[in-house]
């Protein structure tokens, strides 16, 4: 049967062994419906920032897949997760982004609901329900987890997945770059204005590869280079430090996470950055020095681009973001980037970083428009019926990739490949999609741990 007839996922489509991977998971409409069942109603997902709620009554409505959901605080303060549909007739009983509310009614026959998500209005209940419609049956419907962590917060609708830490495993560490104080101290991060969101034509695995480690591109934003994007106005403001670290693909197997990270020298002291602003360059100094001093921080990581699976990406320095890439449909993602800064910082820091992260990142940023039509093209350039019986090929590094990495007492957890020696390759990827290819061909969480039937095998075997 040729390639372009397939109806859905098949374990030849995935091929860990040669590196390559057939257009059609990106291309295929049933593989993207298998997909929304598979990874994104089992999987941990990202909803957003608690600093997005602070007050009772507050919410945020955010995405799961493809659906729309609920972040939100209520009276009692407690943050919930609801699925926004209402249970009468499905109808979203909340239209805005964000606000505050006392309770959730729905627009087209006013079911109410209250902030903790318990239906507490009917229209005609007595009349014509004759008080007896059991309102706790008809709750709005709540995620099966939900985890807060360091102000983040996120939720699966997957009862039976491991819990969020175990979920990320060694990866928790590259998450807490973005999260915590530029001067270490921990969970200092907050949502810097909105959220940006925009929609581009292409299937969401796109830019999930892209930030999962794509060191090879780099020819795409030479013209970014050639003008000097960065906040100091002089091309980068870090190559003092990148020219003196190790650079690393660092890929967690079996969860399916990655990313571009640095390690910088045992005795190297990083520069001031930001000459060109005296206030925001004394701010990132102060902060540095606290980092070098600070027990349980880690002054010699650098972070990069990288991926929680399925769909969140990280950029833990300048811009300080988390992206999300939400599945639309299989042609068409729409992306929410969220910046971030310490809530601490003062307010011209917080107002510079704000101007260069507009300039860098987003649908108006130099980068990401270089990305978008990369990603944009491609996809285009695969969906015809030729097009489809030709693989792409993940083969850059393959078999490269060692474990226990060390450099100067620091060891580094999961797959790595020196980028120093190698210039680049493709193992985050090849982990992206072996993990995906995982979701969509296992039937239970039992056969997606196998880190879980590892331990059990020690346990046994001690005793």
């Amino acid at each position: 049967m040729p390639m372009n007839d397939m109806r859905g996922y098949q374990p030849s489509l995935v091929d860990m062994t040669t590196g390559l991977i057939s257009r059609e998971i990106f291309v295929n409409e049933d593989i993207y419906a298998q997909e929304q069942e598979r990874v994104f109603a089992r999987a941990w997902l990202f909803i957003g920032h608690e600093s997005q709620i602070p007050n009772p009554g507050d919410f945020f409505v955010s995405r799961m897949g493809e659906e729309s959901v609920i972040l939100c605080r209520d009276r009692a303060s407690e943050v919930h997760v609801f699925l926004n549909s209402c249970r009468h007739r499905g109808m979203k009983v909340c239209r805005y982004d964000d606000g505050n509310a006392t309770v959730f009614t729905c627009p087209y026959h006013g079911w109410s609901f209250g902030t903790d998500g318990a239906l507490v209005g009917v229209p005609f209940f007595r009349e014509a329900y004759h008080s007896e419609l059991d309102k706790s049956k008809y709750s709005l419907v709540r995620v099966a987890q939900l985890c807060r962590y360091k102000g983040t917060v996120w939720a699966t609708w997957d009862a039976a997945a491991p819990p969020f830490l175990e979920y990320l495993g060694a990866f928790t560490g590259f998450l807490d770059l973005i999260l915590d104080g530029w001067d270490g101290r921990e969970g200092q991060a907050e949502l810097l204005g909105g959220v940006q969101k925009w929609i581009i034509p292409c299937n969401w695995k796109f830019p999930a590869e892209n930030f999962s480690g794509d060191t090879y591109h780099n020819i795409s934003h030479r013209s970014v280079d050639l003008v000097g994007a960065g906040p100091s106005g002089r091309s980068r403001r870090d190559y003092g430090e990148l020219n003196v670290a190790r650079k690393l693909h660092v890929a967690i197997p079996d969860r399916g996470h990655q990313t571009i990270t640095y390690v910088l020298p045992k005795d190297h002291e990083p520069q001031p950055a930001y000459q060109n602003s005296p206030e925001v360059a004394e701010y990132f100094r102060h902060c540095e020095e606290e980092r070098r001093r600070r027990p349980g921080a880690n002054p010699r990581l650098m972070g990069a681009p990288g991926e929680i699976f399925p769909n969140v990406a990280l950029l833990p320095r300048q811009p300080r973001t988390l992206a999300v890439w939400h599945p639309k449909n299989a042609h068409e993602t729409e992306v929410w980037r969220f910046f971030f800064v310490d809530r601490d910082a003062p307010r011209p820091v917080k107002n510079f970083l704000r101007d260069y992260y507009i300039r860098y990142s987003g649908p108006a940023g130099m980068t990401e428009q270089d990305d978008m039509e990369n990603w944009n093209y491609a996809h285009a350039a695969s969906r015809g019926v030729i097009a489809r019986r030709y693989p792409y090929t993940y083969e850059m590094g393959m078999g490269r990739a060692v474990e226990d990495w060390e450099w100067e007492g620091l060891r580094m957890p999961g797959r790595v490949i020196d980028l120093t020696k190698a210039q680049a390759s493709e193992e985050p990827m090849r982990n992206l999609y072996g993990r995906w290819a995982q979701f969509m061909e296992a039937g239970s969480w039992d056969e997606l741990m196998p880190w879980r039937q590892s331990a059990i095998g020690k346990a046994r075997a001690a005793e």
